[in-house]
């Protein structure tokens, strides 16, 4: 059995629940420990009895460090801030071999065992960006994500998630500085830094919009997500897909983040996806009446991250990545 934990509040309780049943689709033999980062979503979840997780809400988790730092993080922060910590959790309280991170956004189209078989001997896994060349962000956001990331319980792997922990606890802000950028930055040197780290190779572990366009979508049926790598001249599969920055607004719209996915993509991958958090959304409402999404109005002049998108678009001639769900949904779910 593998061990996987994951963090997420009420907000993105649709998309940790969608990832929590792609899991359950693979065949994966798994337990999933969730985090529950505010009460409702741990009293939800709680009703919802899922056979392979376990709750933990803050009051258990949060230990003095943590809450000491609290005050002085956004809630964006706060999540980066918890992430060695829910390891670290996982692991001294459940006494697990090992335990892998999962960011709550990612939704897996193969057993991700595959990946952890990769590690071999070593202690901790890491997974690269793979930003494109034309795309490069890793001198600000890290070369590589903590999208998933694995430590084993042993001495090189509690020794690299303490002192993970222990920068984060010192230092985990949305911003750049002093070569440092949340909790992903301080993974850059590791693997001179540490002994037994080891980055994941196979690229079906880790896509996601913004690499995405390096490699055609060559065929999509399902769960079988086939992509080609142009450099090596090779197939290979879609174990799991990042959907970093997907935003719902009001009037239906949905933003599908910075980059923009070719239309094979959004058809065999985003507009599944859409689906999918719809009818969990649904299934939450069966759970809890007072459940609703908190959208907001899409607004170029008032919204700072579309403000930026606006700019970014005129750098880059790409054009918004704004769709309307319903027309997204009838146009491409025969992709399902």
């Amino acid at each position: 059995m593998k061990h996987y934990c994951t963090l997420f509040d009420t907000f993105y309780m649709s998309r940790g629940l969608v990832m929590y049943e792609s899991l359950i689709r693979t065949g994966a033999d798994f337990h999933l420990y969730i985090f529950a980062f505010d009460d409702s979503c741990y009293s939800i979840l709680k009703r919802m009895s899922l056979e392979k997780a376990t709750i933990i809400s803050l009051k258990e988790f949060e230990d003095d460090d943590l809450l000491r730092v609290k005050p002085g993080r956004s809630k964006a922060e706060y999540c980066w801030t918890s992430t060695p910590s829910t390891i670290k959790y996982v692991i001294e309280n459940f006494n697990v071999p090992e335990c892998t991170y999962l960011d709550a956004d990612l939704f897996f189209y193969q057993d991700p065992k595959i990946l952890l078989d990769e590690m071999g001997n070593n202690s901790i896994l890491i997974t690269l960006h793979r930003y494109p060349p034309r795309f490069n962000r890793s001198v600000k956001s890290g070369i590589y994500c903590v999208q998933f990331i694995t430590f084993k319980n042993n001495l090189e792997g509690l020794k690299v998630l303490n002192w993970w922990r222990d920068a984060c606890i010192e230092w985990c802000y949305n911003r750049y500085e002093d070569g440092k950028f949340g909790d992903q930055k301080y993974l850059d040197d590791w693997t001179t830094r540490f002994k037994g780290v080891h980055v994941l190779q196979n690229l079906g572990g880790g896509l996601a919009s913004w690499n995405v366009e390096q490699w055609p979508l060559k065929s999509g049926n399902g769960n079988e997500i086939i992509f080609h790598d142009l450099i090596n001249k090779n197939d290979f599969s879609a174990i799991f897909y990042h959907f970093h920055h997907v935003r719902f607004f009001q009037n239906d719209l949905v933003d599908l983040g910075w980059r923009h996915p070719t239309l094979p993509v959004v058809k065999k991958l985003y507009a599944p996806y859409i689906i999918q958090l719809g009818q969990m959304d649904e299934k939450i409402k069966l759970v809890s009446g007072d459940y609703k999404l908190n959208l907001q109005p899409f607004s170029i002049i008032n919204d700072k991250g579309i403000k930026n998108k606006l700019k970014f678009f005129y750098k880059s001639f790409f054009r918004f990545n704004v769709f309307n769900v319903k027309k997204l949904i009838s146009e491409y779910s025969g992709s399902l």
